[in-house]
């Protein structure tokens, strides 16, 4: 795979401005400082097929019903600072999304770590029975 920076994915996105909630003072009232960053996953020119996908297989919440995967960033007070916020979200939502994850080898516990648990069950029986009077019924 690679590197997604390299392939002008920044092309295909659609930005969005408008009004966030949340702290600012005055300036949430008259700035378009929220921004949402969408990414047409299905009629993309540089993902392959393959990558479409793992795309739409793992990030499947994210993806609306018109078929545009989503990002929205309302943290900073600048438009400019959440656009890049936004594009970093992006980027890192593909990295994850297309790294294939290890398959995983089963194994045994080692003998020690059985011993470990055994003794540790035991201990706690013990400590359970001594709880207890046993008078003469």
């Amino acid at each position: 795979m690679a590197n997604l920076k390299e392939r002008g994915l920044e092309r295909e996105l659609l930005f969005q401005a408008s009004r966030s909630g949340g702290a600012g003072g005055q300036n949430v009232n008259k700035v378009n400082t929220k921004v949402e960053l969408r990414f047409q996953v299905e009629s993309s020119e540089l993902l392959t097929e393959e990558e479409k996908a793992l795309v739409q297989e793992k990030l499947g919440n994210r993806i609306n019903s018109e078929g545009y995967l989503q990002v929205v960033c309302q943290t900073e007070r600048s438009q400019l600072q959440n656009k890049e916020l936004c594009v970093q979200r992006f980027y890192e939502l593909l990295r994850q999304a297309l790294t294939r994850q290890k398959k995983r080898k089963a194994t045994k516990p080692t003998r020690s770590s059985v011993r470990r648990r055994l003794e540790g069950k035991k201990k706690q029986a013990d400590k359970k029975a001594s709880r207890g009077f046993r008078g003469d019924f």
